[in-house]
């Protein structure tokens, strides 16, 4: 492979790289040792000791009380005796002296232990020593103490953490499919986080109001959902006309719209809640908190919408007229025009769709968290931009991919899971996502003279 294919390949695919390279990098840095103590540790641990006792054990099951502590002790208590094995009994301890009561009141009882089932924290406590308690309770043997077997590994690559990645991060993702799009027609919207903004609190106002009881019904939050993205689709039309009819920069029409949508929003909120005050407008609704909260198949939702959203925007994008007619106006609009492309038509389509999805973001979002926030999707512009620009489009117009913007997406989420994971404050992350801009950005134009 020549050093021209080599570099071409590198700057068609450095957001790949980009995102491999940050996975390694925090899984190398949140790499750690894990003490298992849940249901099947406790199961593999009764296992063990039944077979280096031959089924014969009397086992003492010990484990600090916690929310996890009866799944881990239950499961050893099951399994021994599903073995054969004698269980002298199960504590759920909070401090040392426990153990040694208990202990104290085996040995007047006669008994004797072979073993002691505990996990690792607990196998620290003096008490459960075996040579202390053959030093304290002799008549009670020399039992040995068993743990789950610890392993490595890193806590970026759990797959909790990988979901939650995702899930935090379908909004951005989401967004910026929209975004892309109108990129590429050389254009911009910084009104997306207000969109998001208002379109939560609307769906919140409305699926209240049409509430017949205490909660939202499905019909309710199906009207009220609606009405928020058919407004926020609006609001792109508005700005996609001002774009094309008017004249008007789009960063000026855009600028405009965020702090028009974000003073509505604001304004609604102060309306719709008792205390008068821009707080959460509460909508109680058991299917509305699905739809954020929810799972299918072990998926949260919002990851498998986000991953609907871009399987069809990759096909709209290089499979239809309407795609290449996108490519087009961002490419040469007065050549595109010439060409018989419907230069209109197709920018009032994309500011449209980018209002449209920030207002289906808004929905996610109130859903996410049980209402309406109207200071939800702050700054998230930049976290957009930031993932379209970093997924390869140019500000330029003309040129992007959705699966580059998907890895964008991506790579924001990770370095936002990476610096909370460190304790990051939230207005260094601002710094962070803008010099990712800045490097993006510069880095579209090395790639433009190579």
């Amino acid at each position: 492979m020549s050093g021209k294919a080599v570099r071409h390949w590198l700057a068609n695919n450095a957001s790949i790289v980009v995102l491999v390279a940050l996975c390694a990098y925090y899984s190398a840095a949140t790499w750690e040792e894990y003490h298992p103590s849940d249901a099947s540790a406790g199961r593999a641990l009764a296992r063990r000791i039944l077979g280096e006792s031959d089924g014969r054990a009397s086992v003492l099951i010990v484990a600090p009380a916690s929310r996890d502590a009866a799944a881990f002790t239950d499961a050893i208590a099951d399994e021994l005796s599903a073995g054969g094995a004698s269980v002298a009994g199960t504590l759920h301890i909070t401090e040392p002296i426990e153990a040694t009561r208990e202990l104290r009141r085996l040995s007047e009882s006669g008994a004797r232990l072979t073993a002691i089932a505990t996990n690792q924290r607990a196998s620290q406590w003096g008490p459960l020593q075996p040579d202390r308690i053959a030093e304290k309770f002799p008549t009670l043997g020399t039992p040995e103490l068993y743990v789950p077997a610890s392993y490595h590994w890193s806590r970026f690559l759990t797959r909790d953490n990988l979901l939650n990645v995702l899930a935090n991060n379908a909004d951005v993702a989401i967004i910026a499919i929209g975004m892309t799009m109108v990129i590429i027609t050389a254009g911009i919207d910084l009104s997306v986080g207000s969109i998001l903004a208002i379109a939560a609190v609307i769906t919140a106002v409305c699926g209240r109001r049409l509430a017949s009881g205490a909660s939202a019904g499905t019909f309710d939050v199906a009207v009220a959902a609606a009405l928020a993205l058919g407004l926020c689709a609006l609001s792109g039309l508005f700005n996609g006309v001002m774009v094309t009819k008017f004249r008007v920069p789009a960063f000026i029409v855009t600028l405009s719209m965020m702090m028009i949508a974000r003073g509505a929003a604001l304004k609604l909120a102060v309306a719709n809640t008792e205390a008068g005050t821009p707080e959460t407008v509460r909508l109680t609704s058991s299917q509305f908190d699905w739809i954020g909260n929810g799972y299918v198949a072990g998926i949260p939702n919002p990851v498998i919408l986000m991953a609907v959203l871009f399987a069809v925007a990759h096909v709209l994008m290089t499979r239809t007229a309407l795609g290449r007619y996108i490519y087009a106006v961002g490419g040469n609009p007065e050549a595109a025009r010439l060409s018989g492309v419907p230069v209109t038509a197709v920018l009032l389509f994309v500011y449209a769709a980018c209002g449209a999805l920030a207002g289906l973001a808004g929905v996610l979002d109130a859903s996410r968290f049980g209402g309406g926030r109207p200071n939800a999707g702050e700054l998230y512009e930049l976290r957009v931009i930031a993932a379209v620009v970093v997924g390869g489009t140019s500000l330029a117009g003309g040129e992007g991919r959705i699966l580059g913007t998907l890895t964008g997406a991506l790579i924001i989420a990770v370095i936002a899971n990476g610096l909370n994971m460190a304790g990051v404050q939230s207005y260094d992350r601002m710094i962070v996502f803008g010099v990712l801009i800045l490097v993006a950005v510069l880095f579209d134009q090395v790639k433009r003279k190579m």
